[in-house]
Order: structure tokens, then C-alpha cells, then sequence
């Protein structure tokens, strides 16, 4: 049977960011509880080390990312009466009782001619775009104001060449990026093309 894990083990330390070299995960766009909406993310030894467990509905308004353990990393909001669609991240279980600025936000456009997903990402006062990689492709980049890729997601596929079902991704992080807020980033992209 295949492991959906890449086979060369690379390097992964305790802390948030991502080492000295190119770091590679696996997304599971599947909850390890029966029957819930959710996603788990691998690093590249085949350890969990985030997951998102989704007891309502598919597409929910409040999504939370945590670690293997259950510890809320993000707080993923959608803000109401958004047309094209609007999304606020919070550090940590974000209760909403006091009015804290969201740690990120995430704005869905739409290139008419196109048809591609782009979004663009605020956090703090840097900017970043997540870009679709077309129809054919399945996957997306993010990509910063000058146009350099911090992470790029795409189906995940075996060194023999066999690809892996649709909701089996490989997410890679380039060096010194915040992998906690990139899987974030990525499960709003699944939120707003209904993936999650």
C-alpha cells in the first residue's frame, strides 16, 4: 500500500517555522473522525502535525486549526455579508468577546477572463496573493507583493508518477515562512473553493 507521505525524510524542528532548506507536508483533505469534515496535514516523516476537525458543515464559518495535540493554533472566521467572500485568521481560540485585529485576512477575487481564484492575503502590513494554477492543474501558489512563491500546493504525486486522488496535496514551504499560518492560509483557500 502507498504511503501518502513523501519517501526522503527531511528535517522538521519543533518550532513553527520552516528550517534551512524547503520543507514538504501532505495534506489529507479528510478528518482522522469518522464522518466529519476536516483535514490533517503530515509532515515529511508521515507525522500528523496539524489538523482541522470540522463537526459542522461542510464550508463552516469558523473553522480552528490545531496541532496533533488539540492546541488551537488559528481561529479562521468568515465575515458575514462578503459577496465574493472574506476571511479573518486569529492566533490561537479566538472567542470573539473582545475586539482584537485578525492576525490575517484573506479576500477572494476573480479574474473574469480567466476563471482563476486569486485571493489577496494581509498580514500585518505585508501583502501576498494566492494564485489558482489554472483549471487544468489542481493547486495554487502564494506568492509574495514581488511576485516571489512562499508556498505552492499541488496534487500530490508518487515517484513512480502515479497521482493521488483529489483530496491528497503536497504543500511545499520555502525556508524562514511561518508554516502554522501557511496551513492556515491553505485551509481558507479549501474553504472558499468548497473544498473543507
Amino acid at each position: 500500500m502507498a504511503k501518502v507521505h513523501p519517501t526522503e525524510p527531511q528535517v522538521s524542528g519543533p518550532c513553527s517555522m520552516s528550517s534551512a532548506g524547503k520543507e514538504t507536508f501532505t495534506i489529507w483533505m479528510k478528518s482522522l473522525v469518522c464522518h466529519t469534515n476536516g483535514c490533517t496535514v503530515f509532515d515529511s516523516k508521515g507525522q500528523i502535525v496539524y489538523r482541522v476537525e470540522n463537526y459542522d458543515t461542510k464550508g463552516s464559518s469558523e473553522v480552528h486549526l490545531m496541532n496533533l495535540h488539540g492546541h488551537v493554533l488559528f481561529t479562521i472566521l468568515k465575515k458575514k455579508l462578503q459577496i465574493l467572500g472574506c476571511w479573518n485568521g486569529y492566533r490561537g481560540n479566538f472567542t470573539g468577546r473582545k475586539k482584537e485585529k485578525p492576525s490575517f485576512q484573506v479576500k477572494k477575487y476573480c479574474r473574469i477572463l480567466r476563471g482563476d481564484l486569486v485571493c489577496e492575503v494581509r498580514v500585518g502590513f505585508n501583502k501576498y496573493f494566492m494564485v489558482s494554477l489554472g483549471r487544468k492543474k489542481q493547486g495554487f501558489k502564494i506568492v509574495n507583493s514581488g511576485g516571489d512563491i512562499i508556498a505552492e500546493v499541488m496534487q500530490k504525486q508518487l515517484p513512480t508518477g502515479m497521482v493521488l486522488g483529489d483530496d491528497v496535496l503536497t504543500l511545499e514551504i520555502e525556508p524562514s515562512i511561518d508554516q502554522a499560518l501557511t496551513v492556515a492560509l491553505v485551509l481558507v483557500y479549501g474553504l472558499m473553493s468548497r473544498r473543507l
